[in-house]
C-alpha cells in the first residue's frame, strides 16, 4: 500500500512539474533560443559524430540521480567534490560538456542571464537525438539550475554496466519508472560506445550470453586495453551511428555488449519488451520519446529553488 501511495505522489509530481513549465517559455525573453541551440549542436555533431551519444548520456547522468538541474556540469572546488568528478561520471565524454558550454556561451551573448543550463541540456538532448534518426518529443522549459553538486549524493543512484537487472529495476521504480519505461530508456545504447574495462572481464565466461563469434571479436578488439584504457567498442555493432531498434535485435542474437544489456534479455520481466521493440521500431520510438520527456521533468527546480547560471560549470 505504501509503494502504491509513493507512486501516486510521483505521478502527481510529474503532472505538477509539467504544469509549471511550458514549451514556449523563452518566446519573449530569448526568441532565438531554439535556433541557437540547434545551430550549436548541429555544428558540433558534424565535427564530432559521437556528440549525440555523449549528450544523451550526460542528460541521463544529470537527471536520473537527483533531478534535471545541471548539477553534473558544476566543477569541483577546493572544498567540494562535484558530481562530475565522482567515479561513475569520470568516463562521461568531454564532447557532451563542450557542446553545452558552447550553446550557453552563444545564448549569454544573445540573451544574458536568461536561459538555464538545465534547459539547454534537455533541448540539446532532444535535438541531437533527432540528428541521428531518433524521435521528436516536446521539451517543457523553465527549469532552474542547482546551486549544489556533491559526489557523495550519487552513491548507488546510477546503474553500473555490471548492475544486476533486479537492482536496475528497483532503481528505476524508485524514481517512478516502470519496467517497460526502463527497457525503452535502455534503447539509448543504440548509439555510443563503452570502454573495454566495462565488459571485457565477462567475455568468454560460461553462460554470460555472448554470441561465441562476437566474444572472440571483442577479446581481439580489447587485447591491448590494459596498456590503453581508452580502447572502446560500439554499443550497437550493426548500426553504431544510427538511432534505431537494432540494439534490441542484437540482444536476441547475443550481441549485447554490457552485462546490463544481457540482463534485459535473460530476465523474463524485461525480455517481453525487448522482443516487442525488436519487432516494432515505431512502438520503441513512441515509448522512448514518452520516457525521455518524463525523465526531463524529474526532480526539476523552478523559481527560487534554483538559479540561472551565467556559466554552466560554476554557481553565480
Amino acid at each position: 500500500m505504501a509503494s502504491l501511495k509513493s507512486l501516486s505522489l510521483l505521478f502527481l509530481f510529474f503532472f505538477t512539474a509539467q504544469s509549471r513549465l511550458t514549451t514556449n517559455f523563452y518566446s519573449k525573453t530569448c526568441p532565438r533560443f531554439l535556433d541557437i541551440v540547434r545551430d550549436t549542436i548541429t555544428n558540433k555533431q558534424i565535427t564530432n559524430p559521437t556528440t549525440a551519444a555523449a549528450v544523451i548520456r550526460l542528460f541521463f547522468h544529470d537527471c536520473f540521480p537527483n533531478g534535471c538541474d545541471a548539477s553534473v556540469l558544476l566543477s569541483s572546488t577546493a572544498f567540494n567534490t562535484a558530481e562530475r568528478d565522482s567515479s561513475i561520471n569520470l568516463s562521461l565524454p568531454g564532447d557532451g560538456f563542450d557542446v553545452i558550454v558552447r550553446a550557453k556561451t552563444a545564448l549569454e551573448l544573445a540573451c544574458p542571464n536568461t536561459v538555464s543550463c538545465s534547459d539547454i541540456i534537455s533541448v540539446a538532448t532532444r535535438d541531437l537525438l533527432i540528428t541521428v534518426g531518433g524521435p521528436y518529443y516536446d521539451v517543457f522549459l523553465g527549469r532552474r539550475d542547482s546551486r549544489t553538486s556533491k559526489s557523495s549524493l550519487l552513491t548507488d543512484l546510477l546503474p553500473l554496466p555490471s548492475t544486476p537487472i533486479s537492482k536496475i529495476i528497483q532503481q528505476f521504480e524508485s524514481k517512478g519508472f516502470n519496467v517497460q519505461e526502463m527497457v525503452a530508456l535502455s534503447g539509448a545504447h543504440s548509439i555510443g560506445f563503452s570502454h573495454c574495462k566495462e565488459f571485457v572481464g565477462r567475455v568468454g565466461r560460461n553462460n554470460t550470453g555472448y554470441n561465441p563469434r562476437f566474444a572472440v571479436a571483442l577479446k581481439k578488439a580489447c587485447a591491448n586495453y590494459p596498456k590503453d584504457p581508452t580502447i572502446s567498442v560500439f554499443n550497437d555493432i550493426m548500426t553504431p551511428n544510427k538511432f534505431d531498434n537494432m540494439y534490441y535485435q542484437n540482444l536476441k542474437k547475443g550481441l549485447g555488449l554490457l552485462e546490463s544489456d544481457h540482463g534485459l534479455y535473460s530476465d523474463p520481466r524485461t525480455r517481453t519488451f525487448v522482443d516487442l521493440y525488436a519487432k516494432n521500431q515505431d512502438l520503441f520510438f513512441k515509448d522512448f520519446a514518452k520516457a525521455m520527456q518524463k525523465l526531463s521533468l524529474y526532480g526539476i527546480k523552478t523559481g527560487r529553488r534554483g538559479e540561472i547560471r551565467r556559466r554552466c560549470d560554476a554557481i553565480n
